[in-house]
């Protein structure tokens, strides 16, 4: 069975000097092997292309019969390492807490510990007939969400 550190190596020593980051490696039992990569401008075919060919340079088919599929990680799918909340700073995103609550805002600021996003919100402020929409931002601990993902508009 193909270990998933190896290919993790693998994966690690193609990324060096290149803007790409690792978002995910899976190996299933059977060796499927599924390597996800990210990049702030978006992820080119030709440069997957270029990974899958590095990785079957550095595995043996001869000892090992796998399956490999390199891509991109999907837009819309959910966030699965910190590099991509800093890559989509300004953008729209959805926010799924732990407790089930969804938000939709701009995502303003992130760190290791905890991110913010801007959301609009309606007050009803003191002395006022009708309710407001105004900005609020909520901060989130990342143990708090089950999800974060990059919002599609097609406004």
């Amino acid at each position: 069975m193909i270990e998933k550190k190896a290919v993790t190596q693998i994966v690690e020593e193609w990324l060096k000097g290149k803007e790409y980051f690792l978002v995910e490696v899976n190996v299933s039992s059977e060796d499927k092997i599924v390597v996800e990569i990210d990049y702030a401008e978006g992820v080119w075919i030709e440069d997957c292309v270029e990974l899958s060919r590095y990785i079957e340079d550095h595995l043996d088919r001869d000892k090992e019969d796998y399956e490999l599929e390199v891509g991109s990680a999907g837009i819309g799918q959910p966030f699965k390492v910190l590099q991509q909340y800093y890559n989509n700073i300004g953008q729209t995103v959805e926010v799924m807490t732990v407790d089930n609550n969804k938000y939709i805002g701009e995502l303003k600021d992130v760190d290791e510990e905890r991110f913010v996003i801007t959301v609009k919100e309606k007050t009803k402020p003191e002395g006022a007939k009708r309710p407001k929409l105004v900005e609020v931002d909520k901060i989130f601990a990342y143990e708090q969400v089950k999800y974060t993902k990059y919002l599609i508009s097609f406004k």
